[in-house]
């Protein structure tokens, strides 16, 4: 367990996971949740790699806060096929004001514990994060 500054500690999980999903690819996305009467942040969700991007922000409560990192595949203008490493922090208007303290002030913290992340995102409704965002952001 990683001790955190805001007081959050996150589950070994969550760095064993990622490092699959980065070098092995194991996973398309995992979706992240902090317990907060445990004060730890664990893995909620992992998506197979055949999973699309609707299977990942499906996966995304919709008035609740998560973490989430997301494995993205695109061709380049010169039709290179390469992948980006999102990580994304969704943190929806209708979430709890408590809620949405926490997470925000544990992100940093969370994100340096996943060593590989390339872009970061920031959504508070499903637009923020449409396919088209994450296009134009990876390239």
């Amino acid at each position: 367990m990683a001790n955190a500054a805001s007081g959050m500690a996150v589950h070994d999980d969550c760095k064993l996971k990622f490092l699959e999903l980065k070098a092995k690819r194991t996973y398309r996305f995992i979706v992240y949740k902090i317990e907060e009467k445990l004060k730890q942040v664990i893995v909620e969700k992992l998506g197979e790699p055949a999973q699309s991007y609707e299977d990942f922000t499906a996966s995304l409560p919709a008035d609740e806060c998560r973490y989430a990192v997301y494995d993205f595949d695109f061709m380049t203008a010169e039709n290179v096929q390469k992948s980006r490493i999102f990580f994304i922090a969704w943190s929806p208007d209708t979430s709890r004001v408590r809620s949405k303290m926490i997470y925000a002030s544990s992100k940093d913290r969370f994100k340096r514990e996943l060593d590989g992340i390339q872009i970061e995102l920031q959504a508070t409704d499903p637009t923020e994060m449409g396919l088209d965002v994450i296009r134009s952001r990876a390239s």
